[in-house]
């Protein structure tokens, strides 16, 4: 993995990254496939068009696979004879590791296995690479070993084209629903956050079962973070599951019951579990071949990780390879005692951060009115960089006059505590 510096604009510049051989699909399957993406609204980038003429266009190539949400990978039996198409694959490989980047793979004519082992063409056709790009060569095996082995993958033979682009259009439609029901104006910040998570989270790296813990104080966006995070990977993994509240639900009802709904949601039917011992063996399995994405949020308790998603030392043989999984939690302490050295501590909001996020909040235009600017600081100054209590603040200060504000600011003063009651 590189050291490089990825962009973190709350908006993708492109719905998906077109990856091909031009000379093999450019006038038949690509072409077909670019055009059910456009006509779909799908904002597609396809290198042939899109690059100015007569520029270095390398770096602007890497940028737009950066700023793409997915990227469709059409291998050919002709496709690693190509320098250029085993950069582009590199990189793509390399966002969907660091950023979370969605890949599509289609076998266009090629056997999987010989992209995966580099056999036959695949095969010679790096052979002739060795002698100019020795450094690079060891890169494009593991990127065409990867790319064999993401989840959502087609392969052509024995089937109709017109079929595949239908999937595979109807496939990126839906996660493109999903994700703007899913994203907010109002996560001021997120994007930055965001990238160190996925840096943590690594999930292109397929040997490993890792648990990630995301801690910090009340109110400062870590449910927030997970349920994002988690949104953006899901369609990576086999199965997933978002277990919210963990305190709560463990305090009311016990382990047995959170046992009981992570067995639902992962593997889609109820389970008789009678006891905590019986429902460790039950999940560790029914699971251990399973590639899963599993987040416990607001986690109190040591028992509330090791009896539900195993000890640290022993998830390798509770999941499949390339598990993750997420835990929020107020306790730095309790992450450490589990044994986890992938900690993100969250970062409070910047005052630039927190006073954009309580103009949305206070203002109906969004905007810091001039009458208000002084107060303004104070306030976001006493929130501290929290989310939670500077939209609860923003949100109960709309619509009253600069002496309401400066009076609630004074009582909170002298109660802080109140500030999540508003």
């Amino acid at each position: 993995m590189t050291n490089e510096t990825y962009s973190s604009s709350p908006q993708w510049k492109y719905d998906v990254f077109l990856s091909f051989r031009g000379e093999d699909t450019r006038k038949n399957f690509t072409d077909h496939l670019y055009s059910a993406l456009i006509g779909r609204g799908i904002h597609t980038f396809r290198d042939d068009e899109k690059l100015e003429r007569g520029k270095n266009i390398e770096p602007e190539l890497f940028k737009a696979i950066e700023e793409s949400r997915f990227a469709i990978v059409v291998l050919s039996s002709d496709t690693a004879s190509s320098t250029w198409c085993l950069k582009e694959l590199s990189k793509i490989v390399e966002c969907k590791r660091v950023m979370g980047q969605i890949v599509f793979a289609v076998f266009f004519h090629v056997e999987p296995s010989h992209v995966g082992n580099q056999d036959g063409d695949y095969e010679k056709a790096l052979a002739k690479h060795e002698q100019a790009y020795r450094d690079k060569v060891n890169e494009w095996r593991e990127a065409l070993t990867e790319i064999v082995n993401v989840s959502s993958r087609w392969d052509l033979k024995q089937r109709n084209e017109s079929e595949v682009i239908e999937e595979i259009v109807n496939d990126i439609s839906s996660k493109l629903d999903s994700a703007s029901s899913s994203i907010s104006d109002d996560l001021v910040g997120i994007d930055l956050r965001m990238e160190k998570l996925l840096r943590y989270l690594d999930i292109g790296s397929l040997e490993d079962v890792r648990t990630i813990g995301i801690w910090g104080k009340k109110g400062i966006g870590k449910t927030t973070l997970a349920e994002q995070a988690f949104e953006r990977i899901k369609d990576q993994f086999e199965a997933k599951c978002f277990v919210s509240s963990v305190r709560n639900e463990h305090e009311r009802h016990g382990l047995v019951h959170l046992q009981k709904l992570l067995h639902k949601s992962l593997l889609k039917s109820e389970a008789n579990i009678p006891n905590f011992r019986i429902g460790i063996n039950i999940l560790r399995g029914r699971l251990y071949n399973k590639k899963v994405l599993i987040v416990l949020d607001d986690v109190a308790k040591l028992d509330e990780i090791e009896k539900i998603v195993g000890k640290s030392s022993e998830q390798h043989n509770w999941f499949g390879k390339g598990s993750r999984i997420i835990v929020t939690t107020r306790n730095e302490h309790l992450l450490r005692s589990f044994g986890e050295k992938s900690i993100y501590e969250i970062e409070k909001l910047t005052q630039d951060e927190a006073l954009q996020l309580f103009c949305k909040k206070a203002f109906e235009k969004g905007q810091l009115d001039d009458e208000y600017k002084e107060i303004s600081n104070e306030i976001v100054k006493y929130a501290n960089g929290l989310p939670l209590a500077i939209t609860n603040l923003g949100s109960f200060l709309l619509k009253r006059d600069v002496e309401s504000w400066s009076s609630e600011l004074a009582r909170l003063e002298e109660h802080p505590d109140e500030i999540y009651k508003l």
